[in-house]
């Protein structure tokens, strides 16, 4: 079995006191394409920092391909040669986008009749060639996150890491940077690491989704995680609603504005086809949007106004099997919607 990428132990990075990382153990493994999902200041970014070795945890220990890391200067300069990081908001020079993804080459030595065709396979696989030599500077956010991924990868790195990559970009944009995602993962081999806050998203790219929440790992159930205000019925029933239409139901004696998980191990989905349903006012009806593998059970995506995710065991979907596009039903019974 390989060695983990990424294998840390008791991590935690802590800022005047206050833990913004809390990591009792997180392997990540190598060649995959893995999304850190969570909400803003899950510590998503912080992460990213400690895995590009820019960032020396407070405490607990870090193995890149199980060799521990020591934070010493000369360990340093080796181990960032092989991590790869594109910012949220990448800066380009003020120079052509042929010379900034030169840059690294021309550090490295590369010899300067061997560049040339370097930089251009680089801008062909981002589908930058046409801008060979445009200035850095006048790019769109989508062009410049683009050509900043072919400098990262200008540098041969092990591993790439991307914060937040299509945040900022139109919808042209984030089609092709996600087709960049896959190809250098597959047809390079190279280990991807992105953080997003789009479930949807990460679906769609990652093999492996990590959930921070708060800077801890979190288990599915932060998966699906709102905000509403609380409310009674004439019954004493208490619900969160998060829209004109939509409310959830929760046993709390909160009141006012609260966040609220919901655990998708714990929804019950229904085909509407299959009949013999009782009525739930507490139902949602949606569609299926998106099925994925997660460990042998299948996770289904329904757009219900909201996105909710719900875990199906694999016996049970080999069993009634569910198919994207279809109409469902949600429910949620006792205890499957909590407080946070």
């Amino acid at each position: 079995m390989n060695e983990p990428l990424f294998d840390m132990e008791d991590l935690t990075v802590a800022y005047d006191g206050r833990k913004v990382l809390d990591l009792p153990r997180l392997a990540l493994d190598t060649g995959r394409v893995i999304a850190l999902l969570g909400a803003n200041g899950a510590g998503k970014t912080t992460l990213l920092d400690v895995l590009a070795f820019l960032l020396q945890p407070t405490r607990g220990t870090i193995r890149f391909h199980g060799e521990p890391v020591e934070y010493s200067t000369a360990t340093m300069v080796g181990l960032r040669r092989r991590v790869a990081l594109v910012p949220q908001q990448p800066i380009l020079f003020t120079t052509t986008v042929s010379r900034n993804v030169e840059f690294p080459l021309k550090i490295r030595k590369i010899p300067r009749d061997e560049r040339r065709g370097m930089v251009e396979r680089l801008l062909d696989l981002v589908g930058m060639s046409a801008f060979i030599e445009a200035k850095g500077h006048r790019l769109s956010g989508g062009e410049t996150q683009r050509v900043a991924m072919a400098r990262a990868l200008a540098c041969s790195p092990e591993v790439i890491l991307l914060d937040e990559p299509t945040s900022s970009v139109d919808v042209e944009n984030q089609i092709a940077i996600e087709g960049i995602i896959r190809e250098i993962n597959r047809e390079k081999g190279i280990s991807v690491v992105f953080t997003t806050h789009d479930m949807l998203q990460a679906s769609r790219l990652a093999q492996e989704t990590v959930y921070l929440f708060q800077g801890r790992v979190a288990e599915t159930v932060h998966e699906n995680l709102f905000s509403g205000m609380m409310e009674s019925d004439s019954r004493g029933n208490t619900y969160c609603r998060i829209s004109e239409s939509i409310r959830f139901p929760v046993a709390t004696h909160d009141r006012g504005r609260v966040r609220i998980s919901i655990h998708p191990d714990r929804v019950l989905i229904h085909d509407l086809t299959a009949g013999g349903m009782e009525i739930d006012q507490d139902a949602l009806t949606g569609k299926l949007i998106q099925l994925s593998d997660h460990r042998g059970d299948i996770r289904a995506l329904v757009d219900a106004g909201v996105l909710v995710s719900v875990m199906v065991g694999g016996d049970v979907f080999k069993a009634f099997p569910l198919a994207i596009g279809q109409t469902v039903r949600l429910t949620f019974p006792e205890g499957s919607v909590h407080i946070l």
